[in-house]
């Protein structure tokens, strides 16, 4: 655990060293809505799936209200949050209204044009991540010229717009990763290049805008790790053990905390990446740095989220503060809790959706047969392959947690019947 933390004058070193107090960014009272007893504030969310749902249960122990702005009312969020209008996050209108009942807004996604975050800010709303930060989780180009300009390790990459000048790129590295630069998640928008995926590269070539697209090195990776930062506005930051995650389809489907056999020396490298990187950026809130570590042991920056992560859902039963409650804080300008792990090992397994549908009488199972699980359900349509839920398991021994979180994610899903 990291943690920049206020002195005995309530002081916080600034991502440049000076210091401000807490609170330093005050809310300006926005809320059209009924006051909440005691003056406390109310958080808006953009986008209404699991990760809005998840920022609810530390919404209510920290008396602050929650609002969603949600892309259905049978969203994930909008079936556990009282306030989640129905809206589209790309109209200026829709958003505009949404945030004047709002202290401040945050995002449980990137997808948020930038010009409409400007105007709000030029009305003097509080958004955080700001559009300046959230341009790098927003386009993948932006991201990998100013980690580039920073000096911090990425693999290999070139900015493409024609067939030529893809292949020029290849002849230069092993193999080649091709991605759009705004839109993709979840393996979406991310290509290998081989012979059997020419035809598809070509196309998605023509089809791509006057940016062209992001080739990369296609990195020989050993493991994949995640750190996870949050800064608030004074400056303050904390950062979680570094953690190991492990990919199915281009989904996150386990993670380990803290990463099996990760040095500290090498622990303190991703770290030291992630801080860097969210004081660089400016990043208010919870920042994700996916990292990918080589059999030389170097350390590489794959992706950035700038939002509550995947790869950081153990924290709500495996840390002292999870990235949810922490999210909430940084935004809100309050003062970090503590990061601290309460085991020795967490696993967190997703469940993705499959052929069963009966979920109820499945997790049910999996209480009985196993009170130490922690089931987290997210009230979603079940479809092959989506995350419709998370199971964690925290121990004294890393292997016992990883048979039964995996288990239990298979039970639910419908992949074992005993």
């Amino acid at each position: 655990m990291v943690s920049t933390s206020p002195d005995a004058s309530g002081a916080v070193p600034a991502a440049d060293g000076a210091a401000a107090p807490f609170g330093a960014v005050r809310l300006t009272p926005l809320t059209a809505a009924d006051p909440i007893p005691g003056g406390f504030p109310t958080v808006g969310v953009i986008g209404g799936g699991q990760l809005a749902r998840m920022m609810q249960p530390p919404a209510v122990a920290l008396g602050v209200r929650l609002r969603v702005l949600a892309e259905s009312e049978t969203g994930s969020a909008a079936l556990a949050i009282h306030e989640a209008p129905v809206g589209d996050h790309r109209d200026l209108a829709t958003v505009t209204q949404f945030a004047s009942q709002c202290d401040v807004l945050t995002f449980e996604h990137e997808h948020v044009p930038g010009p409409i975050l400007e105007k709000l800010i030029a009305d003097g709303v509080p958004v955080r991540p700001g559009p300046a930060a959230l341009g790098f989780a927003q386009d993948k180009l932006a991201m990998r010229t100013k980690l580039t300009e920073l000096g911090l390790p990425c693999p290999s990459w070139a900015q493409v717009r024609t067939w030529e000048e893809l292949q020029a790129f290849a002849e230069t590295v092993p193999g080649v990763v091709l991605k759009t630069p705004r839109g993709g998640y979840d393996g979406k928008g991310v290509l290998v290049l081989s012979e059997s995926t020419a035809d598809t590269a070509r196309n998605w070539l023509d089809r791509a805008g006057p940016d062209g697209l992001l080739a990369e090195e296609k990195v020989a990776f050993t493991r994949e790790l995640a750190a996870l930062i949050a800064r608030s506005p004074s400056g303050q930051a904390a950062a979680w053990p570094v953690v190991e995650s492990t990919q199915k389809d281009g989904i996150c489907h386990e993670v380990i905390a803290p990463a099996p056999n990760l040095t500290p020396e090498q622990a303190a490298e991703a770290t030291s990446v992630g801080l860097r990187i969210a004081g660089e950026l400016g990043v208010v809130g919870v920042l994700a740095v996916e990292l990918f570590q080589t059999e030389d042991g170097r350390i590489l920056v794959n992706e950035l989220a700038m939002r509550p992560h995947n790869s950081g859902h153990w924290t709500i039963d495996g840390a002292v503060t999870s990235q949810f409650e922490q999210h909430l804080r940084a935004v809100l300008d309050l003062p970090l809790g503590e990061v601290r792990a309460r085991a020795p090992w967490t696993v967190m397994v997703n469940v993705l959706g499959g052929e069963y549908e009966d979920l109820y009488r499945s997790y049910l199972h999996v209480m009985a047969h196993d009170p130490g699980v922690k089931v987290h359900m997210y009230a979603k349509e079940v479809r092959l392959g989506r995350k419709i839920g998370h199971v964690t398991v925290c121990g004294d021994d890393l292997d016992d947690c990883l048979e039964r979180a995996r288990h239990a994610a298979a039970f639910i899903r419908g992949d074992i019947d005993e």
